[in-house]
Formats: C-alpha cells, sequence, structure tokens
C-alpha cells in the first residue's frame, strides 16, 4: 500500500492482509540499499497472527517516492509523519542496521507512541571505514561485493529464507544493484553510509528511551560487531539480548530465529 507522508508516496508492505489501524502495529524499517522484502518472513508471519505489518521502503529509493533521508534524525521525522498519515498512535519498531538507527531516534523523539524497540545488526558509533564510504560513492559496485563480504557468515541459507539452495551473496548483490538503481538521481548508497556515519545522538537518546527494547545480535557480523551492540545495550533501561548464529543480514540468514525472538519479545 501507498501512504502520503511529507507530500510524497512512501510504500509499505501489509505481508498480504489488509491494514487496519485497530490493530497492534509494527513497522520493519531496511538498512542501506536494502527494501522492505528483507523481511519477507517476519512481516508475512506476523501480518497473520493478528499483527497490523509495515515494512517500509524508506523515502527516494524501491517504491517510495520522495527524497532519501540525510541523516538519521530526518529519517526519524519521516518515521513519525508515518504514523501521523497512518492513523496510528502506538506502534512497535524493528529497524536492521540504519533502520535500526532511525528506530532508536524515533523511539526517542515520540516515546508515548512506541511499545516496543528492536534493533537488529544494530552498532553505536556506527561507523563506516573511509575506504567503504568512497567506494560507495565512486565506485558502487565494488563497495556492494565489500557490503556482502562483510555481512554474511553463509553462503546459502535455510529453506525458510528464500529457498534452498539460494545463493546469499547473490541474490543480496541483485538487491542493493536494484535499489542503487531504483534513485538514478540520488547515490542512496553513499547517503545511507554517510548518514551512519555521522549519527552522533545514539547513547542520548538510547539513555531517553522508556519502552522494552530488545538487541538482536548477529554471532558473526563484521559489519556491527556484537561487542558495539552491547556496548549500546548498556545505556538502554530495558534492554534483552539475543545472539543468533549469523552475519550483519540475520534476516536472511537466520530467519526462524529472527521471527522467533521477536514473537516472543513482542508478545511480552
Amino acid at each position: 500500500m501507498f501512504l502520503n507522508v511529507q507530500g510524497h508516496d512512501l510504500y509499505a508492505y501489509t505481508g498480504g492482509k489488509t491494514f487496519d489501524a485497530a490493530k497492534p502495529t509494527v513497522i520493519f524499517i531496511h538498512g542501506v540499499l536494502n527494501d522492505h522484502s528483507v523481511w519477507i518472513l517476519q512481516s508475512r508471519y506476523l501480518a497473520h497472527h493478528g499483527w497490523n505489518v509495515l515494512a517500509i521502503d524508506l523515502p527516494g529509493q524501491g517504491k517510495s517516492a520522495g527524497d532519501p533521508p540525510a541523516t538519521v534524525e530526518e529519517a526519524a521525522e519521516t518515521m513519525i509523519a508515518l504514523f501521523e498519515a497512518a492513523g496510528l498512535s502506538q506502534v512497535a519498531l524493528v529497524g536492521h542496521s540504519f533502520g535500526a538507527l532511525i528506530a532508536l531516534e524515533t523511539a526517542a523523539r515520540a516515546q508515548a507512541h512506541v511499545s516496543h524497540l528492536v534493533m537488529v545488526g544494530a552498532a553505536y558509533p556506527m561507523k563506516v571505514s573511509p575506504a567503504l564510504l568512497e567506494s560507495s560513492l565512486k565506485a558502487p559496485e565494488k563497495a556492494i561485493a565489500m557490503v556482502n563480504q562483510f555481512s554474511h557468515s553463509t553462503l546459502a541459507p535455510p529453506p525458510s529464507a528464500l529457498g534452498p539452495g539460494t545463493w546469499l551473496y547473490g541474490a543480496s548483490r541483485a538487491l542493493m544493484r536494484r535499489m542503487l538503481a531504483s534513485n538514478p538521481k540520488d547515490n542512496v548508497f553513499h547517503m545511507g553510509f554517510t548518514a551512519c556515519n555521522s549519527y552522533a545522538n545514539g547513547e542520548q537518546a538510547m539513555a531517553t528511551v522508556h519502552c522494552p527494547t530488545l538487541f538482536l545480535i548477529g554471532r558473526h557480523d563484521q559489519m556491527t560487531p556484537p561487542k558495539a551492540a552491547r556496548a549500546l545495550a548498556a545505556h538502554a533501561r530495558l534492554a534483552k539480548l539475543v545472539e543468533v548464529n549469523a552475519g550483519h543480514s540475520l534476516m536472511t540468514e537466520a530467519p526462524d530465529e529472527v521471527l522467533l525472538a521477536l514473537r516472543e519479545f513482542l508478545s511480552e
């Protein structure tokens, strides 16, 4: 479905169910050069088990119009505008990587509206190496290859992700190329990495969040190492940590474990 947010169409996948603002709602926020599809198993399951689901494409990428967010703070304001556009008074936020920082900043700014916060593959500070930042701008194909190397700990996922024998590296590369091509005007790759690299409000935001927070950590994550997530969790009031056997792309490498952790946490 499409929602008019800040004057532009924002796409949200509803998990195959009709949107109903009266249901408990979970919003999924993807990371750099990803889209709503990275949450396919988790979003469809929750949508068919009593939840209202909005798995979005961030502005200016994928199916969403508008300008891509240049900062985490700007993206958080878009999320708050989404609450209003969808008529939502209470939501659970689930974000991955860049999306985790967006979810965190949103929860800090709109505390009365956020019941649960889930940070998947998160770290603070979320620094990006100078080489990767430069490559994302000048040699995006090289940067995509680097990101995929750092993001995966296995070659193929279990059946519940994309299907038996699926090549994770190839599928992820294809998605990232498609997302980069979805906005020929703005380099959403470099913009997203720059936003992650420059975000400086993580500890302060985490300390002000009142709702329960789940940190989903990939044991073999090289993009956002587990120790960086634990350091951020130390500033949370109500933190729960779950570690799964995966790299940075937890949702496709360990889809069942991610879903089970989400289901348990959201039912609390």
